[in-house]
């Protein structure tokens, strides 16, 4: 299967450039024989609206607006599902007197531009100053030839606030229950670390993000299964007042307790990855036990977010910094070392491929 996310960096309201934005991006690379394409949450809208009066200009029909119109363009286009998350106003005239209804969705269109679903998100954060929590569920269906696709928003990964406890993977085990090959989700995540620092190394990956994220899907991980599970997070990158965004969109795969990476952005690249999941990925996330952790009738299993090419690549000379423990499963520490198997081992390198085998990037400045 061949996916494709489109990061880029979307202004707050500005909503007829930001589709402008993501025409240049795809523009650029022209793909073929795409089978999905994944925008980031609130892709053309932008994400921080502090309040419904804010939001309440650039709200859009249920599967009518401008979103779900350029989704259908760019579906007949190329031929491929596409997946773009936008902020929904439901028609509630049929059920007048009714509360309006306001969510933050995802509308999934095939390739024959017709609307597939419309995903609303579950767990909401920031954005409750203005929607309404979906009632329905994570999405579970059918897109692009592939059965039992799971799809979540953002935060949907993370458990509820009100009605979960804090260990709680209820969107892992949504997609345990329901047996997804599949699994979509859509962002705007921003990165935890300070924005100047953040900024000075644009075109490598937010590894404590990325790491947050695969720590959400530890069920899937730690499942005894020879069947892959393909992650997608598409994210989004830029400013928007105080928030930095973390880009990072990665397409992943999880199999017999091993994170495969089939392809991956840097936090402020404004590109379209496109990768080939018939095809081996090129590289992955490592396991790594913890010395001091006590052995066990079933032991924890720890992430060193080591990269390991599973066939050598040529690596730009770029550096990282070192020893930023992070806690992905809330008990172990993570050094952000991101290394080939031929290089020195002291000091840590971050070295990811300028284009990794399978998967194609095309970078896009203002």
């Amino acid at each position: 299967m061949r996916i494709g996310c489109l990061q880029f960096a979307p202004v707050r309201g500005d909503v007829n450039n930001n589709l402008s934005r993501a025409d240049a991006v795809l523009l650029k690379d022209n793909p073929e024989d795409l089978d999905v394409l994944v925008l980031p949450e609130l892709a053309f809208t932008g994400y921080n609206f502090k309040s419904l009066a804010e939001i309440f200009p650039h709200l859009e029909p249920t599967g009518s607006g401008t979103s779900s119109l350029w989704a259908r363009t760019v579906a007949l286009k190329y031929d491929c599902t596409v997946v773009v998350g936008y902020p929904e106003k439901v028609d509630v005239s049929q059920k007048w007197p009714a509360s309006p209804e306001y969510y933050n969705s995802a509308i999934i269109v095939d390739g024959e531009g017709q609307t597939v679903a419309s995903y609303r998100k579950s767990h909401l954060t920031t954005d409750e100053t203005w929607a309404l929590e979906g009632q329905g569920g994570f999405f579970n269906g059918d897109i692009a030839g592939v059965k039992n696709v799971t799809i979540g928003i953002s935060t949907d990964i993370a458990p509820s606030r009100f009605d979960s406890l804090p260990g709680s993977f209820e969107f892992a085990s949504h997609v345990l229950q329901v047996r997804s090959n599949l699994v979509i989700v859509s962002l705007a995540c921003p990165t935890n670390q300070e924005g100047r620092l953040f900024s000075r190394s644009p075109h490598e990956p937010d590894m404590d993000t990325l790491m947050h994220w695969v720590s959400r899907l530890e069920p899937i991980i730690n499942r005894d299964s020879e069947e892959e599970v393909v992650v997608v997070f598409a994210n989004r990158t830029g400013t928007e007042e105080d928030v930095v965004y973390a880009g990072t969109s990665a397409i992943l795969g999880l199999k017999n307790g091993e994170v495969n990476v089939y392809g991956i952005l840097g936090r402020s690249d404004r590109e379209l990855l496109v990768v080939d999941t018939d095809k081996e990925p090129w590289g992955k996330l490592v396991y790594r036990p913890r010395a001091d952790s006590a052995p066990s009738a079933h032991p924890q299993r720890f992430y060193d977010d080591t990269a390991i090419p599973a066939s050598p690549a040529p690596f730009p000379n770029t550096h990282a910094q070192a020893e930023k423990p992070v806690a992905p499963f809330g008990v172990s520490t993570i050094s952000e070392v991101l290394r080939a198997d031929n290089l020195p081992q002291t000091p840590p390198y971050a070295v990811l491929p300028a284009s990794p085998p399978h998967c194609s990037a095309h970078r896009v400045l203002d």
